[in-house]
């Protein structure tokens, strides 16, 4: 089906990050715009104001009769959604086009120039900071991201730009639907091995991925990565990291809440580029971004713009409250790696403060996996407040808990378990000095209320 013939379009999972971003696009196109999710939330009620129907039960008799019409109706799911989701099955019955969100990716990758970031972690900051970037310079840049962007206050940046910026998911092989014109690949760290089996598999799906980046144009690969590239002919390779490379930065002040550093370019070397968001892990993160713009065209001076009014992306390092009794902030960190350049970060930042963590761990199979490798992480912190492990897609495995995590945290951290719903309470009974909300689950939910609190008391 060409996009062109699309008159409507239903969602089968309207609620992930990831999908509402391609909500918005269809709804700004005009189209009919609906959807099934399996519980309301902020970003549900956002879609609905913007005119999508959402609705809550799975039913096939909730569907709008303007999304029953196989000739003109997409249908885009979600991996998350199972394979026996009574209207997933009956759109397949009904010969309807029934295609994955990365499918849907993948065809405005092919009609645009695809700027893509993959890697385990650093994937949703590195690319909303190159659409930010690319969006306030001469060039621009459509952009579909994993995470709200604190400029815009979307998920999405719809303009007549030839370049496309899009967070590559390497989650059930998404991003080898895509045909990217340039990618970044930040980090390989094995994840997904519920989806992936083995390390060597989830880096096999690395390799393949690159092989499917366009004649002529490039990969922006971290320095040191495991994985081996494997590029078409025509197609430059470059290296970044945070002090060596291509791409990388040099004279870097951290100072009285400020990051600025140099960045380095075998295009032209940018001096004084100044962090909107000064946060230790977002130099590198930057780095690759400025890298990727810099390629698309953009210009040394819009590079140190954009950078320096870049705010961040909502639940990643997002602080709430910053002063000098009290720090408060939520972080989308959900694996080990990521848990521990988050806690090295606030570390960095604030040396004699007291920290305290509230983790909420995400999947069975990842605590199981790597819950030694969490409680390591961890550890970096003064206190570590553990909640009740998040299912998302996942039904329980007997034995593993939070409890796995607790038990091999280092001595001298001090340690307790709560469940979610007292949080609150807690919040209100105790005093903090900095304290930082951690993981991807439903905690979240929890964070604007929690800030209402820490903000009267």
């Amino acid at each position: 089906m060409e996009l062109k013939d699309i008159k409507a379009v239903y969602f089968v999972g309207a609620g992930g990050i990831g999908m509402s971003a391609i909500a918005r696009y269809f709804i700004n196109k005009g189209l009919v715009v609906a959807g099934y999710d399996k519980t309301p939330s902020a970003l549900t009620q956002r879609l609905e104001k913007e005119g999508m129907l959402v609705h809550y039960e799975e039913n096939i008799d909730e569907i709008p009769h303007a999304c029953k019409k196989p000739e003109s109706t997409l249908v885009i799911f979600t991996p998350a959604i199972p394979e026996s989701h009574q209207e997933l099955t009956y759109f397949r019955q009904n010969g309807f086009e029934v295609q994955k969100r990365a499918q849907v990716l993948g065809t405005l990758t092919r009609s645009h120039k695809g700027l893509c970031v993959a890697g385990t972690h650093g994937k949703t900051t590195t690319s909303t900071m190159c659409a930010h970037i690319m969006h306030q310079s001469h060039v621009d840049c459509n952009a579909f991201l994993g995470g709200i962007s604190k400029n815009y206050g979307t998920n999405y940046i719809l303009s007549d730009s030839e370049y496309v910026v899009i967070e590559a998911d390497e989650f059930d092989r998404s991003f080898h639907w895509l045909s990217p014109w340039i990618s970044v690949i930040t980090s390989t760290d094995p994840d997904h091995l519920d989806i992936y089996g083995t390390k060597e598999a989830y880096l096999e799906s690395f390799r393949h991925y690159t092989e499917l980046i366009q004649p002529g144009g490039a990969l922006i690969l971290r320095k040191d990565l495991e994985m081996k590239q494997h590029v078409a002919e025509g197609v430059k390779v470059y290296e970044y990291s945070l002090d060596e490379g291509d791409f990388h930065a040099e004279n870097i002040r951290i100072d009285n809440g400020e990051i600025t550093f140099d960045f380095v370019s075998p295009i032209e070397n940018v001096k004084d580029v100044q962090l909107g968001q000064p946060v230790p892990i977002n130099i590198e993160n930057g780095i690759a971004a400025m890298a990727m713009a810099q390629l698309s065209g953009c210009s040394a001076q819009e590079l140190k713009y954009g950078m320096s009014t870049y705010h961040g992306v909502e639940r990643r390092f997002d602080f709430k409250i910053k002063n000098d009794k009290l720090v408060f902030l939520s972080d989308y960190a959900h694996h080990p790696k990521e848990i521990y350049q988050s806690a090295k970060s606030i570390r960095e930042l604030y040396k004699d403060r007291k920290i305290t963590a509230i983790f909420q761990p995400h999947l069975y199979t990842r605590t199981r996996d790597f819950y030694s490798e969490f409680a390591d992480a961890l550890s970096l912190l003064d206190e570590v407040i553990l909640c009740d492990i998040y299912p998302a897609r996942e039904l329980p495995i007997e034995g593993v808990t939070s409890q796995l995590i607790y038990d091999s945290l280092k001595p001298g951290v001090q340690k307790s378990m709560i469940h979610k719903e007292d949080v609150l309470a807690l919040v209100k009974e105790r005093d903090f000095d900095v304290l930082i909300v951690l993981g991807a689950g439903d905690l979240d939910n929890y964070v604007p209320q929690m800030t209402k609190i820490l903000e009267n008391k």
